[in-house]
């Protein structure tokens, strides 16, 4: 009770003292205390959501801009995977990996110049200009050929030699792990894999490609993100292919257990600094490319802000609460139109549009948001154009998988058989002519087994030359094993029907064979199936060949003519395998035509990864 008393005669003598002050510094205190401590307080706490909301876009923002130069790197990586391919192009280079001895100093020296100048002429000159060096280990010999001067790589201080067993697979070798130093020390990576003679299967050595990290330098350097950020690509082990900073090449990220295992952007608070770190995984060689800035950098332009906004304070206190007002609003307005039009993008509405009003980080900030907003809407329009093209390509080629001509032809001729009494052929082509019905109507599987398809193909020749007898002659060569292998429905029925349409209208007899055979080619990363059918018809006029080979190399779904059946195969097939696959036509007046088909060799195995729209087998 004391104690309460003393604490309010405290109370009242101060208040008492402070009406005795003077009325400008009671006003100053007052302003203080009102406006001047709440004003600071809010500015602050404004501050600090500000800089989270920075953190928060850019963490979203950079890892798109990562997974497109994921990509880019990815498609660089896969064409750099085929330059020991090339080799295999001259068979000279070959036949003198394959010796195993030689009689005199002339004849190595001979094989080497041979060598080397191929090399030479391949890589070194062949408009890579990322290629370092080429070398080659065969037989206690090196055969090489390099752009700039280099030391380190004799046949004894290189770790990887011929006789280790790859498995077919290629190996990177980092600089680190060999003693090979190129002038000027740039920074590189060695591509290894085993030379293998392809009639024999035996090992002719082991080449190595130096590739210089240019290509990988060149798309990070593009990246719009923030200053003073460390770019850095590794592989799934955490070793880095390459970084910002050269000297880091070849070590490995021990922090990578502790990334997420998904795309994205997370901050760390267990380093000395805390970090704001993005990182992307894509692609064959799931290589991480990751992106770490220092979250002070990240904030660097806003603390000038606050400088600003102190100093812009300062005078608004002094000339009145009403400006202060009317600035926060004016601050604060794009931020909060950014979030609300965000909060419209994330429920699916891509219909908005920020106004660009500044230059500075809310300005870059609106720009991004357009520019990924009008990505995003090409991308699903581009999507929706793509599958809307398979459904018409799907649609076209169920209305042509019988055609009526031929279904009321082959009835009539079932019907002249029955009146000739010819049972045999009456029962041969109904149940030919049903098998033909339950493949066409049956359409749950967009896939089947070759032999399917073949089968399918051997009926309708079959029925016609049953109906044309002497006119028409067909042999069919299976040159794989057709019921391993799988193929789309209804690629070689409409191939074979246009032969026998254009022939029989032309000719007295017609003949036509068809091969399947299988591509193992060296220079492809994938082998491949191959249907050629070939008649020996009126051939094609040069025009009308000039207009397929057209449509055929530019739009063949969206300029379809539905009087060409092929057209529409072709069109199935590279929307369903990509632009390499498909049909190519050759053709010469009185001498037939021959069609080509390509597509992936295709297993139960290797099915998804080598479709592009996907299907089911039966």
């Amino acid at each position: 009770m004391i104690l309460q008393r003393k604490m309010w005669i405290n109370m009242i003598f101060k208040w008492k003292k402070f009406k005795n002050y003077r009325l400008m510094t009671k006003l100053i205190i007052t302003y203080t205390l009102f406006t001047v401590i709440p004003m600071s307080l809010l500015g602050y706490i404004a501050y600090n959501q500000y800089t989270k909301s920075i953190e928060e876009q850019v963490g979203e923002y950079i890892p798109k801009v990562l997974d497109q130069a994921n990509e880019r790197i990815n498609d660089q990586v896969g064409e750099l995977r085929q330059l020991p391919d090339l080799l295999y192009n001259s068979t000279q280079v070959i036949e003198v990996l394959r010796k195993d001895s030689y009689q005199n100093k002339s004849s190595l020296l001979h094989d080497k110049f041979l060598i080397n100048s191929y090399l030479m002429n391949t890589y070194i000159n062949g408009g890579n200009s990322d290629i370092l060096g080429v070398f080659i280990l065969s037989k206690n010999r090196l055969f090489e050929s390099s752009k700039i001067p280099y030391t380190g790589f004799e046949q004894k201080a290189i770790p990887f030699g011929q006789e280790m067993d790859l498995q077919g697979k290629q190996e990177i070798i980092f600089p680190s792990q060999t003693t090979l130093r190129f002038k000027n020390n740039p920074p590189y990576i060695l591509l290894m894999k085993q030379i293998t003679d392809t009639e024999n299967r035996m090992n002719l050595g082991t080449i190595f490609i130096a590739v210089e990290l240019t290509f990988i330098k060149n798309i990070v350097e593009n990246l719009e993100t923030v200053n003073k950020a460390d770019i850095w690509l590794m592989d799934e082990s955490g070793k880095i292919i390459y970084h910002t900073d050269p000297a880091k090449i070849g070590r490995v990220n021990a922090d990578l257990i502790k990334y997420p295992n998904i795309n994205g952007s997370f901050k760390t608070n267990t380093l000395k600094e805390n970090k704001l770190i993005s990182i992307s995984r894509s692609g064959p060689n799931q290589w991480i490319l990751a992106d770490s800035v220092l979250l002070k950098n990240l904030t660097g332009k806003t603390d000038m802000v606050r400088y600003g906004t102190i100093i812009v304070f300062i005078v608004v206190v002094l000339l009145s609460i009403v400006f202060s007002l009317f600035l926060a609003w004016n601050v604060s307005r794009p931020i909060h139109r950014l979030s609300r039009l965000m909060k419209k993008v994330e429920k699916g509405n891509f219909d908005v549009d920020l106004p660009i009003e500044s230059t500075d980080e809310v300005g870059v900030l609106a720009k991004s948001f357009n520019s990924m907003v009008l990505e995003i809407k090409d991308l699903i329009k581009q999507n929706y154009h793509i599958k809307l093209q398979q459904k018409e390509a799907e649609l076209y080629a169920l209305q042509s998988q019988i055609n009526p001509h031929f279904m009321y032809n082959t009835l009539e001729t079932i019907g002249m058989a029955v009146e000739e009494d010819e049972e045999e052929v009456v029962v041969e082509m109904v149940s030919l002519l049903g098998r033909m019905l339950r493949y066409s109507i049956s359409n749950k599987e967009k896939i089947v087994t070759i032999s399917q398809e073949v089968q399918h193909m051997k009926d309708y020749l079959t029925i016609q030359k049953i109906r044309f007898e002497d006119r028409i002659d067909f042999f069919v060569q299976e040159g794989i094993d057709t019921e391993k292998y799988y193929t789309p429905k209804f690629i070689l029925q409409p191939i074979v029907e246009n032969a026998l349409k254009h022939g029989l209208d032309n000719l007295e007899s017609v003949k036509i064979e068809v091969l399947i055979s299988k591509n193992s080619s060296s220079l492809k990363s994938k082998e491949e199936a191959i249907f050629t059918i070939s008649d020996n018809g009126p051939g094609i006029p040069e025009s009308i060949l000039l207009e397929l080979n057209r449509y055929l190399e530019s739009d063949p779904m969206g300029k379809r003519d539905s009087k060409f059946g092929l057209i529409n195969v072709h069109g199935r097939l590279i929307m369903m395998f990509g632009a390499q696959y498909g049909l190519t036509i050759t053709s010469e007046i009185n001498k037939g035509t021959v069609v080509t088909i390509s597509i992936p060799l295709l297993t139960k195995e290797n099915m998804r990864e080598n479709m592009d729209g996907g299907g089911e087998i039966e």
